[in-house]
């Protein structure tokens, strides 16, 4: 029993209650005043004084990369730092003077974290040059934040086979200089061409890595996620967790496409049963959804998203690009009435208008097609909506998955992303508000590691589009949403997302007990002190998985202090998730 809290059982109009009393079957036996709840008590009954802290359902995460958190942290790290030339070009001297990340002549030096809108002075371009100037021969490898951009020395394209007679590859562009050579900059799944050729870390460090990932998941509060781009690689890793008892969240996994997959649904459909067969025994891991990427990202210098009007090119002039769309819209409808009827949800991101549309007209033909199936296909990112297609998300039941600790000024929305849209267009950025007025279903998810994992902050800034370290709110008297759709986003909204809502994302009797202890109340502190928030106990289906008061527990808190440590103001950046395909 947790007494003497403020519980936010996240059922509408339900209030605040004083305790909650849990089972010996790991489900909420009941909510209510301290009283009331103490005749659920006996002899052998742990208590535990809340201190007036919340506590509320485990944060539900609907879209994060773990293994791809816990894998990164065995690369040197930018740290998604902005940074001038000079100073990348010390750090990764850094790195290559360092005999634990590879040595010379050919040892392949993979750094992660890098931003691809952080190079200062703002309009400098990522060049081979830059990266050439360093003394190796080694071939370099800077893997964006975003998983949409990738940065290579000459050595690596020359490895890679890429010339100035190198075609783009589907759905990839490889950036050329005004000669036609290659610069260096690939995007998109131009980057297959280096990342297939790039060494594997050992399976056993990946696990152990993403063990301390899921541990300092688990100290912010977060009891559920959603894997929003797996492949069996990723599974192994989930199933090798649970098999030694170190896989403390429940787990859906988005189960990746390919181009060719989405070409040929059936081809789609046999590989995502297989998979399914295979990872059958895995406990706490659900497959029963598909990941679809519709577009790419935003941002200048990339500019993959795809606009239904063309991007700007810097100085308010129109220009004749609009960006690219990953797939052919008559694909994505045919994958979609199938994957409809045979059960599956679709997990398609799209940040672009003109991406968003394709994916709820792919999803309207399968309402027409097969009728209400209640399969919660989501669109997830959002980044820009076209008004005459916000009211179609309550009207087809899409969920809108939203990453909204995007949603302040910095460098990504106004130096990389103003000048290329215009002024009309960035004020519908994450249009939460406008989405939830006209009867969607918001869904809460971080992107991780494409932005550090800070669930609190992640929640203020959905609440006042500013969050900590931004240079200023982001359009919140158009699209800022409440303190209590803020909440329920990230718990309930999420829970439904996943489909789990019949088992967690509230506090009623019946549903597990997947719950946060937290050091206040985040229904009543000022909305900036949310981001301050210290998460004290978590619980698992009634199952302590993160206790600030053990040994262990201090221990992830250390961790989790140290990996989401604030960078300098305005490091961290909008990054829209995506990473290389499984190989084949």
């Amino acid at each position: 029993m947790i007494h003497n809290a403020r519980v936010f059982t996240g059922v509408r109009g339900a209030g605040v209650r004083d305790a909650v009393a849990v089972g010996r079957d790991g489900r909420v036996l009941a909510t209510g005043s301290d009283g009331a709840m103490r005749r659920y008590a006996g002899r052998d009954t742990e208590v535990v004084d809340a201190r007036r802290g919340t506590v509320m359902s485990g944060i539900v995460d609907g879209h994060a990369h773990p293994v791809a958190a816990g894998a990164a942290t065995l690369n040197p790290s930018l740290e998604y730092l902005e940074l001038t030339v000079p100073r990348l070009q010390e750090l990764l001297r850094g790195f290559l003077a360092d005999p634990a990340y590879g040595s010379a002549p050919d040892g392949w030096l993979v750094v992660s974290d890098w931003d691809p809108v952080g190079l200062l002075p703002a309009g400098t371009l990522p060049h081979h040059r830059l990266l050439d100037a360093l003394p190796t021969r080694r071939p370099i490898v800077l893997m964006g934040t975003d998983g949409h951009n990738s940065w290579v020395n000459r050595r690596a394209l020359e490895l890679a086979g890429i010339t100035a007679t190198t075609p783009d590859p589907p759905g990839g562009q490889i950036e050329r200089d005004a000669d036609g050579a290659a610069t260096g900059l690939l995007k998109e799944e131009a980057q297959g061409l280096v990342h297939r050729l790039l060494p594997d870390h050992p399976f056993e460090k990946v696990v152990e890595a993403t063990a301390r990932a899921l541990e300092q998941a688990a100290a912010q509060g977060v009891t559920a996620f959603m894997d929003a781009s797996a492949d069996e690689w990723h599974l192994d890793v989930y199933a090798e967790l649970a098999r030694t008892g170190r896989l403390p969240q429940r787990v859906a996994a988005a189960l990746r496409l390919d181009a060719h997959e989405i070409r040929e649904p059936q081809k789609g459909l046999a590989w995502l049963r297989a998979t399914r067969k295979r990872y059958a025994d895995v406990p706490g891991l659900d497959l029963r959804t598909a990941k679809v990427f519709v577009d790419g990202v935003m941002e200048y210098p990339a500019r993959t998203a795809a606009l239904l009007e063309p991007y700007l090119d810097g100085k308010g002039r129109p220009t004749d690009h609009r960006g690219q769309l990953q797939l052919d819209p008559a694909d994505f409808a045919r994958l979609a009435v199938l994957l409809d009827t045979e059960g599956w949800q679709i997990h398609a991101h799209a940040i672009g208008d003109r991406a968003v549309r394709v994916a709820l007209d792919g999803y309207e033909a399968a309402l027409r097609a097969g009728g209400r199936r209640d399969n919660r296909h989501t669109i997830t990112h959002l980044q820009l909506v076209h008004p005459t297609d916000v009211r179609r998300f309550a009207r087809l039941g899409v969920v809108a998955s939203m990453q909204l600790q995007w949603a302040m000024r910095d460098t990504w929305t106004v130096d990389a992303l103003l000048p290329y849209i215009g002024p009309r267009r960035h004020r519908r950025l994450f249009p939460a508000r406008s989405l939830e007025r006209h009867g969607a279903l918001l869904a809460g998810g971080s992107d991780w590691p494409v932005d550090p994992l800070g669930v609190w902050n992640q929640i203020r800034t959905a609440i006042d589009r500013e969050g900590a370290d931004s240079d200023g709110p982001l359009h919140p008297e158009r699209e800022a949403i409440s303190r209590t759709s803020a909440l329920r986003m990230h718990t309930a909204g999420t829970a439904r997302q996943l489909r789990a809502d019949h088992r967690t994302g509230t506090l009623t009797p019946g549903r597990a007990a997947d719950l946060v202890l937290l050091d206040r109340d985040v229904t009543r502190v000022p909305v900036p002190e949310i981001s301050g928030t210290r998460v004290r106990l978590t619980l698992v289906g009634g199952v302590p998985v993160y206790d600030e008061g053990t040994a262990a527990g201090r221990a992830a808190r250390a961790r989790t202090a140290a990996a989401t440590a604030r960078r300098p103001a305005g490091t961290d950046r909008h990054r829209a998730c995506g990473g290389p395909a499984r190989k084949e």
